[in-house]
């Protein structure tokens, strides 16, 4: 692509860059230049513009946004219209979104004036939320660069969906004490945002025996655990009872805070997760991060979960008991 100023009389067929006011009106950015144009111009006393034009082989920025949108175009993910340059990529309903990165990355690579920007991996999805924009810079792009991105791109974004419909929450009940509704509203609310629902409400005794007969014994596709004492070691009651259960503790612990004292297992294939005490709260917490993966059928690892740490220190809670600051 040629990029510069020219002549008016020359400037004809190319893109003008900047918009020009004239006395009949305004010559916008992105206008093609015709012979009355330049006409025009030249009467008004404009001596020169500034205008792009297209080398052979070269592609035009809509047609090329809309090329490399079109190979992103994964699985959940819908395609808008492109226009300046820019193309959007839409949810098409609830679900977290799967990014490769380093193929993001190797798209940015392929050429300085071929974007592309995407919300971070795992982001939780709506139906129409954007997810990723691909923008042209330039007023075009090599053809082959943008080849290049376009194969890049293959894989590159996905949408996946929540696989399971319903979910148990079991609460341990410490006597004496009452957890209120305010638990289960929260953890309801979150399974709502991805379509699912609880299952009828669990209350058991803080007691490893009454967890682990309840654990086995529920309805839903996955078990949450909200226990009316802060699960602090992974023989506790939350973690004994799953393993009284049969199930298996994947691990214990998560560097994302506030959510430290979540953990996850499973018992035959059905996934487990041991809430903190901060899931109460509809604040986004670690769980949330588990949470989310696991109801889209995406296997969380103790490796994964090891790895939430960069960015995982997470706003704090005014409701919290004890403050990261406090000595």
């Amino acid at each position: 692509m040629r990029f510069g100023a020219v002549p008016v009389a020359q400037a004809v067929g190319g893109t003008l860059a900047h918009a020009v006011s004239l006395q009949g009106g305004t010559l916008r950015k992105g206008h093609l230049l015709t012979q009355d144009d330049s006409t025009v111009l030249a009467a008004e006393g404009v001596a020169q513009v500034i205008v792009a034009r297209l080398d052979p082989g070269d592609v035009a920025e809509d047609q090329a946004a809309a090329t490399l949108g079109a190979a992103l175009q994964g699985p959940g993910l819908t395609l808008g219209a492109a226009a300046t340059g820019r193309v959007n990529l839409y949810a098409s309903g609830p679900g977290v979104l799967v990014v490769d990165a380093s193929r993001v990355a190797a798209v940015n690579a392929a050429h300085p004036m071929i974007t592309l920007a995407t919300l971070a991996p795992f982001a939780r999805l709506q139906a129409g939320a954007i997810v990723a924009t691909v923008k042209i810079i330039a007023w075009a792009v090599p053809g082959d660069a943008l080849t290049r991105a376009c194969a890049a791109a293959a894989g590159a974004l996905a949408q996946a969906a929540p696989v399971m419909a319903q979910v148990t929450l079991i609460e341990t009940l410490i006597p004496g004490a009452d957890p209120g509704p305010k638990g289960r509203q929260s953890i309801a609310l979150r399974a709502e945002r991805l379509g699912l629902r609880l299952t009828a409400p669990v209350r058991v005794p803080h007691q490893a025996q009454a967890l682990a007969l309840a654990i086995g014994q529920a309805p839903g596709q996955a078990v949450l655990i909200l226990t009316g004492s802060a699960t602090s070691d992974e023989n506790d009651v939350g973690p004994a009872a799953l393993r009284l259960a049969g199930g298996h503790l994947t691990r214990f612990g998560m560097p994302v805070d506030p959510g430290n004292l979540l953990f996850l297992g499973d018992l035959a294939g059905r996934p487990v997760i041991g809430l903190p005490g901060c899931a109460r709260s509809p604040a986004l917490n670690g769980a949330d991060w588990v949470m989310e993966r696991v109801f889209c059928g995406i296997p969380v690892s103790a490796g994964d979960i090891a790895a939430m740490g960069v960015g995982g220190l997470l706003k704090e809670m005014p409701s919290r008991p004890r403050k990261r600051g406090d000595s």
